[in-house]
């Protein structure tokens, strides 16, 4: 929610100054002090400014190039001061307005920023410079449908414009417009085989076209044009799940890697904090991108809704600017919500600190909207990962892991950089869908065949994947598979999923494929399947609780990593320890024999939500009982909170 002008102090401080330079000239005539580059007697940096000019007049040569100078020095508090002066005095003058936007993007503050560029760019129309900043600010803020024209203006305006290509690239994939985002991707290349933010985006753009192993190879060259890249080596650790090639030692190395670079760029974390040494209320922050309609907010309303406000304080720092339904009923659950949204890192950490956090929760990992630099700074005592990854940040300023020991056995804690803390039962607990709908009877009554489903990202499908599904069909012979993701809206993605299913052995006569559709009409799609068939290493989470809630059971295949066990994690919890294989020969044989016995299936479709909503996967109660223990012990075991206590 915007703030209002009573309590926007960074605006209200930008008004006043404004003023107080209004006031100035007025009364020495129009000539303040000026400002150079070097800083000089009143703050050395920041109070001399441009003389006013004329309408339609340009600033001085001079003015322009230290207001360069100082944005190309990293001096953005102090270019943006002389470049509202130059706006102010010279309202005509695009360029200034250019600078104003790009120091503002440098700042983090995108929406004041597409103001600027948008008044730099209707000055200078036929500047592909000022076309393609607006653009890549409109693109920050997810406004892509307005960026790609902008950004297609500069491509005429310049066509070598190998920076605009790179944005209307990002522009094209985050409307999921996969064919054209790849192809603008690698025009950027081949004019500048070495520009490092166009591999980057490559690599996300083939991963989210469900080609995790050239992704992987794209942002690997990313990380070789810029080593120091971390958001790109996060990208790449993400997308390391999906792969079965890669040890659990190779993936803790590339985290610590990760870690370094952090810890590189945050400077000196805190080592002195100001909460109360010894509360009776916690104040636990998390920070998310993803309170929102997403696979986060659904794991964590019910959990909130349950914990004791008089044990815990919750705060919310919520990192991205989409909000919805599911936004406006978490809102209410904690006693402050504040937006990092446009903050940098080093002033989130700053407020996070200011708020006297005791525990700080990180639910994103290496998901979208991350904000792990924050964490790197420690502006919390003590500091845990959960829910919204499933693998080490590499981070060594987060304390803890939550987990289970059906996802992480105690002989794999070494996979972490992080201390697992262990919770009973289940790491995760799911909040049923707000749906009326009723479980189908199960298909294979009418259709006398068996469908097996996947509703997977089409990353998680790999050849292995397929190779194990073909062996599966083979043992059903009558048997049919359901697949459905959004890259299946994609002919060119579907036409290579159908080629890679063939080469494995599926007759295609089989297979039937669908794309994206509402929650509603994705959960009633449950209807047509029998038994959800599982992807590996990286397996369902979502969908698999959201299957059984329609009375689906997925059949799953345990590995050796938290995300490679955890459909056994859910299952286990769910009471369904029979739906988990041990290795591909038992999955095939589990799932042959799970379905010849069609009125089992029927029976336990019948009473399996009933089932599902009293075990500890759904009981949110009982695991906002043992989740407000671990913070509390999470604090208490804590080195640094012993030393906090100990101290007063």
């Amino acid at each position: 929610m915007r703030r209002s002008a009573l309590f926007d102090g960074p605006r209200f401080a930008r008004q006043l100054e404004k003023a107080f330079w209004a006031m100035w000239c007025e009364k020495m005539g129009g000539k303040p002090p000026r400002l150079d580059a070097k800083g000089s007697k009143a703050s050395k940096d920041a109070t001399r400014a441009a003389k006013p000019g004329k309408r339609g007049k340009p600033p001085t040569q001079d003015d322009v190039q230290r207001a360069v100078a100082l944005f190309k020095a990293g001096r953005y508090d102090e270019a943006e001061r002389l470049a509202r002066l130059l706006t102010e005095h010279y309202p005509e003058h695009g360029f200034s307005w250019n600078i104003l936007g790009a120091v503002l993007k440098m700042l983090e503050r995108q929406e004041e920023a597409v103001g600027a560029l948008t008044r730099a760019a209707e000055l200078m129309p036929d500047d592909a410079e000022a076309q393609n900043n607006l653009g890549a600010v409109l693109n920050d803020l997810e406004r892509r449908t307005e960026a790609e024209p902008v950004l297609r203006r500069a491509i005429a305006l310049k066509p070598d414009y190998v920076e605009a290509y790179n944005n209307l690239g990002a522009a094209l994939k985050g409307m999921h417009r996969l064919e054209e985002a790849e192809a603008t991707l690698r025009h950027a290349l081949s004019l500048r085989p070495t520009f490092a933010d166009a591999w980057y985006n490559l690599g996300g753009t083939l991963n989210e076209a469900a080609r995790p192993v050239e992704a992987e190879q794209a942002l690997r060259r990313t990380l070789e044009l810029r080593p120091d890249f971390h958001r790109a080596l996060g990208v790449m650790l993400f997308m390391l799940n999906y792969l079965a090639e890669h040890t659990p030692q190779a993936r803790l190395e590339e985290a610590r890697r990760y870690g370094a670079m952090l810890r590189a760029d945050a400077g000196s974390p805190y080592t002195t904090w100001s909460c109360d040494p010894k509360p009776q209320r916690l104040r636990v922050g998390f920070v998310s991108g993803d309170l929102r309609d997403h696979p986060v907010g659904y794991f964590l309303e019910s959990v909130l809704r349950h914990l004791n406000r008089e044990r815990v304080e919750l705060i919310a720092y919520s990192a991205a600017a989409k909000e919805d339904a599911v936004t406006e009923r978490l809102r209410p659950l904690f006693a402050e919500w504040h937006s990092l949204v446009g903050v940098s890192d080093a002033s989130a950490a700053r407020r996070i600190h200011a708020d006297g956090v005791h525990l700080l929760v990180d639910l994103s990992g290496h998901t979208g909207y991350q904000r792990l630099p924050v964490f790197a700074r420690k502006p919390a005592p003590v500091q845990a990962s959960w829910l919204g990854y499933f693998a080490t940040t590499g981070v060594a300023e987060i304390d803890y892991l939550l987990a289970d020991e059906t996802g992480v056995p105690a002989d794999q804690q070494g996979q972490f950089v992080e201390k697992v803390w262990y919770l009973p039962d289940t790491r995760l607990c799911f909040t049923p869908p707000l749906t009326q709908q009723q479980i189908a009877p199960l298909p294979a009554l009418s259709n006398g065949y068996i469908t097996f489903g996947c509703f997977q990202n089409l990353s998680k499908v790999g050849d292995n994947v397929l190779a194990l599904w073909s062996r599966v069909m083979a043992a059903v012979p009558n048997a049919r598979l359901r697949l459905q993701g959004k890259q299946l809206a994609h002919p060119q993605v579907r036409g290579q999923l159908a080629e890679r299913l063939r080469a494995q052995g599926v007759d295609l006569e089989r297979v039937t494929m669908h794309g994206p559709c509402l929650r509603e009409e994705y959960l009633a799609a449950h209807a047509e399947v029998d038994i959800i068939l599982d992807t590996f290493p990286y397996p369902g989470g979502t969908t698999t609780c959201e299957a059984l809630w329609m009375g689906v059971p997925t059949l799953t295949l345990a590995g050796d990593t938290l995300i490679a066990r955890q459909g056994a994690s859910l299952l286990t919890a769910a009471g369904l320890p029979q739906w988990v294989a041990w290795n591909e020969a038992d999955y095939v044989t589990k799932a042959a024999a799970l379905a010849s016995d069609v009125a089992a299936l029927a029976k336990q479709r019948a009473q399996l939500r009933q089932q599902v909503a009293a075990s500890p996967l759904f009981d949110a109660e009982r695991f906002a009982k043992n989740f407000e223990a671990a913070l509390w012990g999470m604090w208490q075991s804590s080195t640094i909170a012993q030393k906090l206590q100990t101290t007063i």
